[in-house]
């Protein structure tokens, strides 16, 4: 599946004129940005509609959506995009968060270190999370529990009560969303899995190809200076983490999805570059990410920037990084 998804993007790529970063830039300079912008979300859209369309032709088996990928691969807008898919077909889905159903911060497993894994499946409470899973499945009443993540307790306010209809699909985004442990009450075919990554289909030359997880740092480093104040220094340092944790939880169930969806826009580099270049420049010398972040400088050096980014629709998954999203992704 990677292998097709990849092979596809090239192609589209080569239809796009813009196989190459050389070729972006020249589209940037000739002004001929906002048509690729427009083609490349096109693409996006009906990337999109097609997996509602898989789902709504078999909604009984299909029911449970299950979306999970790697840090700043656009998980979140996507699952806000694909609902509104399910919308357009007569559908009113509805959402789950796993956050909800973390243990009590007393509970949490703990890395070597000594500091919590949040990243850990076993940060979940599975048994209460599968038995209210099943029951809003079921169309019974159930009491949502809340995470106060200031106490680090799950509350339950018995006011907080939701119930769905047999026919409303079920929404659960999150990095364990293809794991079978965390909805292993509900059979593997009445879950419909999806995978999302952001393959990069733009190439330095012929022989180099743009690393995936390079292009994810740098959303990452937008979105989380942008909404959480957080430095580019601060989100460098923890990059180690987040890929040790991915390579754990996420990468060995991605051959379990039922469809891969590649969130990556082949012009995005040139909106990212508009924003990160000042953030990547503020990191010091005598910061342990310096040479880290001389080298993602030199890497974005290569790029001409999107300065004028009205053309970028505010359903864009790169509006999740860049700001702008007319979707709650904060």
């Amino acid at each position: 599946m990677f292998k097709e998804v990849l092979e596809e993007a090239k192609e589209w790529a080569k239809i796009l004129h813009c196989s190459y970063v050389s070729d972006l830039n020249a589209i940037i300079e000739n002004g001929g940005i906002s048509d690729l912008i427009r083609v490349s979300e096109a693409l996006h859209e009906k990337k999109i509609a097609n997996i509602a369309d898989r789902i709504t032709g078999d909604l009984k088996n299909n029911r449970l959506i299950l979306i999970a990928g790697p840090s700043s691969s656009g998980k979140t807008s996507f699952a806000q995009r694909l609902r509104v898919q399910l919308r357009v077909m007569g559908l009113e889905p509805v959402s789950l968060s796993i956050d909800n159903y973390f243990v009590n911060r007393e509970d949490t497993p703990k890395l070597p270190d000594g500091s919590y894994d949040f990243e850990s499946i076993d940060a979940v409470d599975i048994k209460l999370f599968n038995k209210q899973l099943t029951s809003l499945m079921d169309g019974e009443k159930v009491i949502i529990p809340t995470f106060n993540f200031k106490k680090g307790i799950r509350e339950m306010n018995p006011d907080n009560v939701r119930q769905i209809a047999l026919n409303q699909p079920i929404i659960i985004e999150g990095i364990h969303g293809l794991n079978e442990k965390l909805t292993s009450a509900i059979p593997r075919d009445h879950k419909f899995k999806i995978y999302v990554s952001a393959l990069n289909q733009l190439n330095m030359d012929e022989n180099t190809r743009i690393s995936t997880s390079r292009v994810r740092l740098l959303r990452r480093i937008v979105r989380d200076f942008r909404t959480r104040g957080r430095t580019a220094d601060s989100t460098i340092s923890l990059w180690a983490g987040v890929r040790a944790g991915e390579e754990k939880y996420i990468f060995p169930y991605q051959d379990d999805a039922d469809v891969m969806f590649n969130s990556a826009l082949i012009y995005e580099l040139g909106a990212l570059r508009h924003h990160v270049m000042y953030m990547l420049s503020e990191i010091s010398p005598e910061e342990k990410s310096y040479e880290k972040g001389q080298e993602l400088l030199a890497f974005c050096r290569n790029f001409k920037s999107i300065y004028d980014q009205r053309d970028i629709p505010c359903n864009s998954l790169i509006r999740e990084f860049i700001g702008g999203s007319c979707f709650d992704v904060s």
